[in-house]
């Protein structure tokens, strides 16, 4: 059986050349290791996707050349496999409504010394809402906005063990759960860490190749796994493209969009070989003009 590694960009603005060199990355993994490359838009947040920007994704990637096996998946046309998930969730207790608002999570973190804008804030819930009764939650349920958090705690208690994760060379990583996250909430039904899980299982994919961004994530992925009785994928983090000064690139940045590169000429044979094999994960070109920029990937 090939392995089924995926490409899952969000429709949130037009691909950049980190975008293309993580599909790059994916697509060369694939080809090395003869695996199935699999296509998916990660669409679920609507408040913030856009449907042209969807469109422009398969017409730049289309551009840069690569190729993968259809259908392409839209997670925003399988929400009913995500709150089925949610469901089995709440059936076994593992999740609890959250009525805190960001306000006051930000306070609690105050009073127990813990700056709001930390970097260990930014992923820090202190549990406020774990321990409402029953009945308690149902009656404000139906008045108050909540947020559906998992009990990550109980979770493991159940299982036993935090599971772990495994990479590509089959070595064992630790969890490194934290805190109670957010699966489900009112603006955004379901999060980013329930619909990955749900989709990579739908799409049988064996390899989980993407950012290094994302490997703080790879825990909460496993624990879900485990819960909901899904298969365990294999995982690769590979390295972001970065500005010269070591920043992430972001969408903001317009002349890095792949867009962009088309328009001003670059030759896209020269760009995918330029982001494999040269660039050593710098991207040199944000404040480049036309003709710096064709001098290096332009035709030769």
């Amino acid at each position: 059986m090939h392995p089924i590694t995926r490409f899952a960009p969000s429709p949130t603005g037009l691909l950049h050349a980190g975008n293309a060199f993580a599909a790059l990355y994916c697509a060369h993994w694939a080809s090395e290791h003869h695996a199935r490359l699999l296509l998916r838009i990660e669409d679920i947040d609507h408040t913030r996707c856009l449907p042209h920007f969807a469109d422009a994704i398969l017409e730049d990637l289309h551009w840069l050349g690569l190729k993968w096996e259809e259908p392409v998946r839209k997670q925003s046309e399988h929400t009913q496999a995500y709150q089925q998930a949610i469901e089995m969730l709440r059936e076994t207790g593992f999740i609890y409504p959250c009525f805190c608002t960001r306000k006051a999570i930000r306070a609690e973190l105050d009073s127990i010394g813990l700056a709001p804008h930390s970097e260990d804030a930014a992923s820090y819930y202190p549990g406020t809402c774990r321990q409402i009764a029953l009945a308690e939650q149902e009656k404000r349920m139906g008045r108050e906005p909540f947020a559906w958090r998992l009990d990550v705690g109980k979770a493991v208690a159940r299982i036993g063990i935090a599971p772990g994760w495994h990479d590509i060379n089959g070595l064992l990583h630790p969890a490194g759960l934290t805190h109670d996250v957010i699966i489900g909430r009112k603006d955004i039904a379901y999060s980013y860490h329930l619909a990955v899980v749900v989709d990579d299982a739908a799409q049988g994919v064996t390899h989980v190749i993407r950012g290094e961004d994302l490997q703080s994530s790879t825990g909460i992925h496993r624990l879900l796994q485990t819960l909901l009785g899904l298969p365990e994928p294999a995982y690769l983090h590979h390295p972001l493209l970065k500005t010269p000064t070591g920043e992430r690139l972001a969408k903001r940045i317009g002349s890095s969009t792949l867009r962009n590169l088309r328009e001003t000429g670059v030759n896209p044979e020269r760009l995918r070989h330029y982001l494999l094999h040269e660039c050593q994960h710098v991207w040199p070109f944000i404040d480049s003009d036309q003709a710096a920029i064709l001098a290096s990937l332009g035709e030769k």
